[in-house]
């Protein structure tokens, strides 16, 4: 799963890097290295006129149904990530996919070395880029209208079973679009599953990512800025390496 991760980029950055030609949000959000569940996060997204546009959403998806806002927030931590092997058939997800999606902007993101790895058990690592472009990160969003009448924008990172130099730490990873199939996978117009799914698919999904050992402050949401991704060296005990 994926369940922090950074964004620090400023929007004009981010309207450049994903060929933003449409809206921006008036207010844009702070640099933030340890993002976690139901904090507000950008989006990127096609509108029905075909421009590309830059949004925020909560950290979450919400499903329609939810009658009040306790419940309605509640939900989210559960929703934060959807699986692309039943994305297509999960009540929470499906309607987004087939009709909402977009992408997720990020530094990179963290996850927590299962006890199935070769490190200790729930030490964090920081995946990232090599080259300082931003991770894409396909998702979903949706909107949610609360009792009192707010209208509420949520998203979740799409994930996949992870590959190579990830499995040692993680079985899952997000996924991540190459910018050729960005135009497709934001299109609204495109809704066959099949079509879908595929474009979720692609040889070497990790390439281009490098993974590093980082403190344990990142589990902790207070704990923030960009001493939150730096590497860290771990004792001989803790790696088979």
């Amino acid at each position: 799963m994926c369940g922090r991760y950074a964004q620090s980029k400023n929007m004009a950055d981010l309207v450049e890097e994903f060929g933003i030609t449409g809206l921006s949000p008036f207010s844009p959000l702070p640099a933030n290295w340890n993002i976690a569940p139901t904090q507000e996060i950008y989006i990127v997204r096609q509108t029905s006129a075909g421009s590309r546009e830059l949004a925020t959403a909560s950290w979450g998806l919400i499903g329609h149904w939810h009658k009040d806002d306790a419940q309605a927030r509640a939900s989210q931590s559960h929703a934060i990530n959807a699986r692309s092997e039943s994305i297509f058939e999960k009540p929470t997800f499906r309607d987004s996919f087939r009709k909402r999606r977009c992408l997720i902007p990020a530094d990179g993101y963290y996850e927590w070395a299962t006890a199935l790895g070769q490190y200790r058990p729930k030490q964090p690592f920081y995946i990232s880029g090599t080259d300082g472009v931003s991770l894409s990160m396909a998702g979903i969003w949706s909107l949610w209208t609360s009792p009192s009448g707010q209208i509420v924008q949520s998203a979740s990172i799409i994930t996949r079973e992870a590959v190579g130099m990830l499995l040692p730490i993680h079985s899952r990873m997000p996924v991540l679009l190459p910018s050729d199939r960005w135009e497709r996978w934001l299109d609204p117009a495109e809704k066959e599953i099949d079509e879908l799914r595929g474009l979720m698919e692609f040889s070497e999904p990790d390439r281009g990512l490098y993974a590093h050992a980082v403190s344990d402050k990142v589990n902790f949401t207070a704990n923030n800025g960009p001493s939150m991704t730096e590497a860290i060296t771990l004792g001989e005990p803790e790696t088979l390496f």
